[in-house]
């Protein structure tokens, strides 16, 4: 079988950089940053606008890469191109996350815009590591890698995460989080970020190009208008897009919204912080679980399993500020964070190579573009949704409603894209 081959140095590699990245995912997207921006740069603000401004953050970093992700990815196509655009994301990546130290009480404008420039280099990255699949493994082994790379993620940025919390409870958090301590955190994220990506910046190469044209950039334009002009040759990809727009929606907002949520529930931060630790640890396995099955189940299959899943946490996140004895509450908080672990990246991993095996290779950069459009227009919509609806009542969770539709938008379209299973 395929996953009993050992793996390349490329495989290695590029597996290697999801380790790396996913420590600014849990701790400067989900975890740590969220409160410091609501407890420390946000301090004095209503939780419910504290929680919309962070909502509205998230949607406009996710805005700025959907207008850019196509044309970004269809010049990345070219000749030794792919690298180059990666090693400036990470480089944006990294540059704002460090200035991200220097945030103080009070600041919330300058965090927000800092955050923004940072999560826009770190979601530019992805869209040329994701691109760099194609280029790293073979279609029939694209399912068993893309999961390990999403699985080693999840446990690798553990380490960084336990040392950044190792640092705050150190100092304590009686009279709030500490704000040294996180700043120092945030320069560990970096510091592991750039390690963690030496080795995909040295070993992982573009192997599918096009030529380099006489004029890049026209030739650019002309490509994705002739994308667009024979789009029924491409009708599945397109169509699993779509479906991948609704459900990763959902997805994403539960991760990039759940700490906020998890505070104006009145849960503290020790345990957000725990729970979010152990998503982390079981997601390690659930995830790596998924890669497995997708040599028995189809991979349609599986991506409904995990939508329908989702549909569960959302309903369950949904009832949860109506349950008023504190112990069934936590309980079930506790509940969805397993149900959140045991399907995050089997959706988020076998969604990317599911639509590895669905584009031709010498465009990968450029459909991957297209990938990370849909992938950030739906990280716009539900924050904002959530962050809207939290603003006009006052409270955050019936943006958790809306949620629900977009797994159900996702699933509808799924099932009517035709994938060549093995």
């Amino acid at each position: 079988m395929a996953e009993k081959q050992l793996m390349t140095k490329e495989e290695k590699s590029w597996i290697l950089y999801d380790v790396a990245n996913s420590a600014f995912v849990l701790i400067m997207v989900t975890a740590i940053m969220p409160i410091y921006f609501k407890d420390v740069a946000a301090q004095g603000m209503p939780n419910a606008v504290s929680t919309a401004h962070w909502g509205f953050a998230n949607s406009a970093a996710a805005l700025v890469l959907a207008l850019l992700a196509p044309m970004l990815g269809t010049l990345a196509d070219y000749r030794d191109r792919k690298k180059r655009f990666f090693l400036f994301f990470l480089s944006i990546g990294l540059l704002f996350t460090l200035a991200l130290s220097f945030i103080t009480a009070g600041q919330w404008v300058l965090c927000l815009v800092l955050f923004v420039c940072a999560r826009i280099g770190w979601a530019g990255a992805n869209i040329f590591y994701d691109a760099f699949l194609v280029d790293v493994t073979t279609r029939n082994r694209m399912d068993y890698i893309s999961a390990q790379g999403y699985a080693l993620g999840y446990i690798g940025s553990v380490i960084p995460f336990i040392i950044v919390i190792a640092l705050i409870l150190m100092a304590g958090i009686d009279d709030g989080l500490p704000v040294k301590q996180v700043q120092l955190g945030f320069v560990i994220v970096a510091l592991w970020w750039i390690i963690l990506s030496i080795p995909a910046i040295k070993n992982v190469k573009q192997v599918h190009f096009l030529p380099v044209p006489e004029s890049p950039l026209i030739s650019s334009f002309q490509r994705l208008a002739s994308t667009f002009r024979n789009i029924r040759k491409h009708k599945q990809p397109f169509l699993f897009l779509i479906a991948y727009f609704f459900y990763i929606d959902g997805v994403g907002t539960i991760i990039s919204m759940s700490t906020a949520y998890g505070r104006d529930l009145g849960f503290d931060i020790t345990l957000l912080i725990v729970v979010l630790l152990f998503i982390q640890i079981v997601a390690f396995p659930c995830t790596l679980i998924y890669g497995r099955l997708s040599k028995r189940f189809t991979t349609k299959s599986l991506l409904m399993t995990g939508i329908m899943i989702y549909c569960l946490v959302t309903v369950l996140a949904f009832a949860l500020p109506w349950i008023s004895d504190i112990q069934m509450k936590t309980a079930l908080f506790w509940f969805i964070a397993f149900l959140v672990a045991s399907s995050m990246g089997g959706l988020q991993g076998l969604s990317r190579s599911c639509f590895g095996k669905l584009i031709p290779v010498e465009k990968s950069a450029e459909f991957f573009g297209f990938y990370n459009v849909f992938g950030k227009f739906a990280a716009i919509t539900g924050p904002f949704l959530m962050g809207l609806i939290a603003r006009l009542t006052g409270e955050t969770r019936w943006g958790i409603l809306s949620i629900l539709v977009l797994f159900i938008a996702g699933a509808y379209f799924l099932n009517k894209v035709e994938l060549e299973e093995k």
